[in-house]
């Protein structure tokens, strides 16, 4: 097996595809693959079942959000406007 102190997820990829592309893919798997915060029970158990979809493993809820992680920096900007629009608006 590959020595992965320094490359860590990617070390499956040997010497191949140069360490640009091995960084990317890194920083994107491991963020993919780290517990996120539910957002119905508040528990750390949401985890990805496929591009897009998240499913909380304590409380079964199933949600979507990005491709990579649950909420993007895009659908938080989009919430919070929402939100400051209809208690602006009333």
């Amino acid at each position: 097996m590959a020595r992965t102190k320094k490359v860590g997820i990617t070390g499956r990829f040997g010497a191949r595809y140069g360490r640009k592309a091995k960084r990317s893919v890194k920083i994107i798997e491991e963020n993919m693959k780290k517990d996120y915060i539910c957002p119905k029970c508040d528990r750390p158990f949401v985890k990805r079942e496929a591009a897009g979809i998240w499913k909380c493993r304590k409380c079964g809820a199933v949600f979507t959000g990005g491709a990579f992680i649950p909420q993007t920096p895009m659908g938080k900007s989009a919430a919070r406007n929402i939100r400051h629009a209809n208690v602006g608006g009333e």
